[in-house]
C-alpha cells in the first residue's frame, strides 16, 4: 500500500471524526430539500404575509426556480461552507506538529498534499452530488414540465469552481501559518476574480463564470460552449495550483 493510499484513508477517516463529513453531507442535504420546496411554497407565503387588502399575482413556481434555489444556495453558502469546513486541512496538523513523525519516517510531502487535496475533492463531490440529486428528484416530483437543459454541464462547471478553490485553499494553506490567513487569501482570490469580470476580454476566460452563469445554462440562454474557454483555464489553474502548492510545501520548515 502506497503512501498516498494510507494519508487518503487517514484523511477521510479523520473528517469523520471531525464531523467534516457529516457537516458537509448534512448542510447540502437540506438544501437539496429546501430548493424546490422554497420555490414551490415562495409565492403562498408572500401572499399569506402581505398586509390585509393588498394581493400580488405571481407566476407559477417552475423547475427553473427550483434550480435557481439550488444554484444560488451551493454557489453562496455551500462554498463558503465547504472553504470554513476545510481552512485549517494543513494548519492544524503544522501547528500541533503531528505531521513530523510521518515526514520523518519517509512519507512524501507531494503525497500529503495529494491526499489532503483528494480527501476534500472526494467530500465536496460527494456533498454536491447528494444536494443535486435530492433537487432533482424533488424537482421531477413537484415541476414535471421539462424546462430545465444542460443541468449536467451547469453542475459540473460549480463543481470544477469549486475544485478550484479548494485547489487554492491548499496552496494558501502551505505558505499561511494559521487557517485564516488561508481563508483570508481565497477570499482574496475570489474578489480578484470578481474585479476582473468586470473587463470583457477577460470575462470568458475568468473561472467565476462557472460559478454566475448556470441559470444563464439551465435556462439555455448561453450555450455550453461558451463557457468551455473558461472551463479549460480553471483546471490548468488547479492543477498549477497544485504543483505550486507542492513546491513551496517541499521548502516550508515544519
Amino acid at each position: 500500500m502506497n503512501y498516498f493510499t494510507v494519508f487518503f484513508k487517514k484523511e477521510l477517516m479523520e473528517s469523520v471524526r471531525t464531523y467534516k463529513l457529516l457537516i458537509m453531507l448534512t448542510i447540502f442535504l437540506v438544501f437539496g430539500i429546501m430548493n424546490p420546496l422554497t420555490a414551490k411554497l415562495t409565492p403562498d407565503l408572500l401572499n399569506t404575509f402581505l398586509p390585509e387588502g393588498v394581493s400580488i399575482t405571481l407566476p407559477e413556481p417552475t423547475s427553473l426556480d427550483s434550480w435557481a434555489q439550488f444554484f444560488k444556495n451551493v454557489t453562496q453558502m455551500g462554498l463558503i461552507v465547504t472553504v470554513l469546513v476545510f481552512s485549517g486541512i494543513l494548519a492544524n496538523e503544522i501547528t500541533k506538529g503531528t505531521l513530523i513523525n510521518l515526514l520523518t519516517k519517509g512519507m512524501p510531502r507531494q503525497a500529503v498534499l495529494a491526499a489532503k487535496y483528494a480527501a476534500m475533492l472526494v467530500i465536496w463531490s460527494a456533498s454536491v452530488v447528494l444536494s443535486f440529486l435530492v433537487t432533482w428528484v424533488y424537482t421531477v416530483y413537484l415541476f414535471p414540465d421539462g424546462m430545465a437543459q444542460n443541468l449536467l454541464f451547469s453542475v459540473s462547471c460549480l463543481w470544477a469552481f469549486g475544485a478550484f478553490l479548494l485547489a487554492v485553499l491548499l496552496c494558501a494553506s502551505t505558505i499561511a501559518s494559521t487557517h485564516y490567513s488561508g481563508l483570508l487569501v481565497t477570499g482574496a482570490v475570489v474578489v480578484v476574480l470578481t474585479l476582473l469580470n468586470a473587463f470583457p476580454a477577460v470575462r470568458d476566460y475568468n473561472p467565476l463564470g462557472l460559478a454566475s452563469k448556470n441559470m444563464a445554462l439551465v435556462s439555455d440562454s448561453v450555450k455550453p460552449q461558451s463557457l468551455l474557454p473558461a472551463l479549460g483555464i480553471t483546471l490548468i489553474l488547479s492543477v498549477l495550483l497544485l504543483v505550486l502548492a507542492v513546491v513551496l510545501f517541499r521548502k516550508k520548515r515544519i
